[in-house]
This record gives structure tokens, sequence and C-alpha cells, in this order.
């Protein structure tokens, strides 16, 4: 008989607690349902269910059975549909929620170009920096920036992100900031209101001292890229994930602060509801972006 068949009327059997239910949600006969049994027991040579007319139960063999058993079922299940996917065609619509400077800097380009690849898909992009509800809110694939709240949920890693504290050329001569964090201090803030970590603002100094930056606010503003405008504009010092000020700093219209002390290291995550019957579509989009933000991000 085959053994993988025999496995899946077992497994079958201890949830259901019956044969003859087990047979009926597989679609068997009762008393092919009892050779899969007793062929697997032979096999094995180990009872595996005490059977009465009325009830049935595992034995310790049999727990410790189903447990393996289970998983196999599983994992031959996720191959399967693995192998299967590969002849498929992505389509449908696939639902897409991300931080709103993030997904206008970088999730655009992104998701322009996975489009590109799938021309029967459709995609809606919801950009929103509050954590949405993906079950309720019938979102596929969330980015998460930060700590994750939501220990259900799958996550996979997209990059890293590092905050980091910036000026404009002109304002750090305009204000005298000195390379110490007692200048720093003394300058006028430019502050994401929406800010959310009890480590906004904060910075490690090389002697392992932790100091908050907490000079006047100059500005409050719910949205980076006019916190990032106002920077360069050299309204004041400003505090925020890399992304959005690496290109900036690359090309000197921006000059970041304190280099050698650290701050809050970050992480970049795709978030999805399940790692079990993961779509293809899900599955293909969280691969692209892992691919596409697998060596930072474009400048």
């Amino acid at each position: 008989m085959d053994r993988l068949a025999s496995m899946g009327v077992f497994v079958a059997a201890a949830e259901e607690g019956s044969l003859i239910a087990a047979a009926r949600r597989l679609g068997l006969s009762a008393s092919m349902a009892g050779k899969h049994i007793a062929a697997l027991e032979a096999d094995l040579g180990v009872r595996l269910l005490q059977r009465t007319t009325r009830s049935l139960a595992l034995t310790e063999a049999g727990r410790a059975y189903y447990d393996r058993s289970k998983r196999i079922l599983e994992a031959y299940e996720d191959a399967r549909r693995e192998a299967s996917d590969a002849r498929e065609t992505v389509r449908g619509v696939l639902r897409v929620a991300a931080p709103v400077t993030f997904g206008e800097m970088h999730l655009s380009g992104a998701v322009g170009r996975y489009m590109a690849l799938h021309p029967e898909l459709s995609i809606e992009v919801m950009l929103d920096d509050r954590y949405a509800d993906l079950l309720a809110e019938g979102i596929d694939v969330a980015i998460r920036i930060g700590q994750l709240r939501d220990s259900d949920l799958v996550a996979r890693r997209l990059a890293p992100c590092k905050m980091v504290f910036c000026a404009s050329p002109d304002c750090i001569e305009r204000h005298a900031l000195l390379p110490t964090i007692e200048a720093v201090r003394r300058a006028p803030r430019l502050v994401f209101s929406d800010a959310v970590s009890k480590d906004d603002w904060t910075i490690a100094s090389s002697d392992g001292g932790r100091h908050r930056i907490d000079g006047p606010v100059r500005m409050r503003a719910n949205n980076m890229k006019m916190l990032l405008a106002a920077a360069r504009a050299g309204l004041g010092i400003t505090y925020g994930p890399s992304f959005v000020f690496d290109e900036d700093l690359a090309f000197g219209r921006l000059v970041s602060l304190l280099p050698g002390s650290e701050t809050a290291d970050l992480a970049i995550h795709a978030v999805y509801p399940t790692s079990r019957y993961v779509t293809l579509k899900v599955r293909s989009f969280v691969d692209h972006l892992a691919e596409e933000f697998r060596d930072g991000f474009r400048v």
C-alpha cells in the first residue's frame, strides 16, 4: 500500500477520533481505511491506535507517530504546491500596505518592476503610517519597519534600517554645530510627530553612555519627506531612517551628525498572515522585494 496515503488515513483517524469519520473525510470506505491502518502497524511492528466498537485512541507510540506524520504530510503538501506553482501564472489582485515615505521613495519602483514581470496581476497599495490589521482589512503583504508587534504574522527581513541624525551644511555652519553631543543637543529640531519608539532621538556615545537629543523643536510633521525638505532648507537638525536621507547624504546636501556614535538599528520586514498555503502571488512578491532590497536602496 502507498505509505503516504496510509499515513494520511492515520492522521485523519487521530484527528477525527473515528475510522469511519476519517474514511468519510478522505472519500474511502471504512474497510479500506482499516486496511491502511493495519498495513502501517504491520510495517512498523507497533500498535498505533486502540480501537473499540465505540472509540478510538492513540497509543503512546501512536501519539509520537502522529506528530511526525503530520509534519511529513504538511511538508509534502508544501512541496507539491510549490511544484504546481512553477507551472502557474501570477494573477489576481495583491493588496499591499506600507509606511507612507518608504512607499513613495522605495516601494513604488519595486512594485512597478514587479508588475512589469506579471502582466496578469493587479496591485492595490495602501500607504499609511499606522499598523494595519492584515486579516481584518484583507491585506496580503505589509511592510513593517522596526519592532514587530504581531507575533502571529510570518516575517521576512528585507533590509537593515539605521536611524541617522543629520543637517544641511548651512545649518551646521549657522549654529556652529561642533561634532559633540552637547552642541547637537542645543540645535533646533525637525521632529517626526508620529514616532512611537522609546529610543526616539537617543544616541549612544563611544563610552557606552546613552544621550537624548532634546533641543528646541522648530518643526513637527507627520511626514518624513516634509522634514527632509525642511532639513535641506537648513531649518534644523532631523532624525529618521537612513532610507529617507541616504541620497542627500551621498550627494552632500545633508551631513551626518556624530557619525562615530550609535543610533537605533531597525529592520525592514515584509509580513503576511500565514506560512501555510501562501499564494503564489504573495510568495513571489515577497521574493521580489527581498531581491530588490538585498543590497540596500538605490541612491
